[in-house]
């Protein structure tokens, strides 16, 4: 203790300033380099996208998911899916699919900001993800890459990748790539498959109805089917044609000899 009795005063001004220095380091690791390091690897732990532009891939991350859960399930298992040009889809499928997924596919940049907005709101308000709004080319980056699984870090990682697929791919690539990995049931996989298991045709011979019905599960593939009608795929069936007709797709008397089919 010193003569005036403050113990303070045992402590030196550089050995303080030392502390404080160490602090600050610690400080400033904490709040600056730390994050930027981790927006550096996340960055980089991103797929590269590019090859998409030419290549048709053999797999997707939900696919090797799938034959996952069915191997620890020990249900027997075999992907059916099979690539077809852009040009043999009816022009009428794309039409319906865009309306059920993505009316504004062709004029945003791989996000749709007002109907991520719509889905937040209303998660926001009912505490779950009741809403997803994601794109066509969200759901393309999903289904390649991600887990199906809901979270928010999925959900930065989807937003990140969908903007790369904008900017390497052409919106037609984008669109034929989805056509042809979108899941359709537990082991189907793009629309060529999806028409031949459940309709016994290839998928340019799709009349309407069957255009609408394979549209109409995209959202619940794992348990609906496009040749039953439930309740919920009636609905759904409905709507997407009432949009087809808003729209100008289909004219009055297609309308109204198809809608019949999906009253409950």
């Amino acid at each position: 203790m010193t003569e005036n009795g403050h113990i303070s005063d045992l402590i030196h001004p550089s050995a303080f300033n030392k502390k404080r220095k160490v602090w600050i380091i610690i400080t400033v690791l904490l709040l600056v380099v730390l994050p930027v390091s981790f927006i550096i690897y996340f960055f980089f732990s991103l797929p590269d996208v590019s090859h998409l532009k030419t290549e048709n891939p053999k797999s997707t991350a939900l696919m090797e998911i799938s034959l996952q859960k069915a191997l620890q399930d020990g249900k027997k298992y075999r992907i059916k899916q099979e690539w077809v040009s852009f040009q043999e889809i009816p022009d009428l499928l794309k039409k319906a699919v865009r309306i059920a997924e993505d009316a504004s596919f062709y004029a945003h940049e791989g996000v749709d900001y007002d109907e991520l907005k719509e889905s937040l709101k209303k998660n926001w308000e009912e505490g779950r993800y009741a809403r997803g709004g994601s794109t066509i080319t969200q759901q393309l980056a999903k289904n390649l890459f991600l887990s199906p699984r809901k979270s928010l870090l999925r959900k930065v990682k989807e937003y990140f990748i969908a903007r790369r697929l904008e900017k390497e791919l052409s919106k037609n690539r984008i669109f034929h790539l989805y056509l042809n990995l979108i899941q359709f049931g537990p082991d189907v996989f793009g629309v060529q498959a999806a028409s031949k298991r459940y309709f016994d045709k290839p998928v340019s011979d799709l009349n309407l109805e069957e255009i609408v019905r394979l549209t109409a599960v995209i959202p619940r593939p794992l348990n609906q089917n496009p040749t039953k009608s439930t309740r919920w795929l009636n609905w759904r069936c409905r709507w997407i044609l009432d949009k087809m007709k808003l729209y100008g797709y289909i004219d009055e008397q297609s309308f109204e000899e198809t809608i019949t089919l999906f009253q409950n």
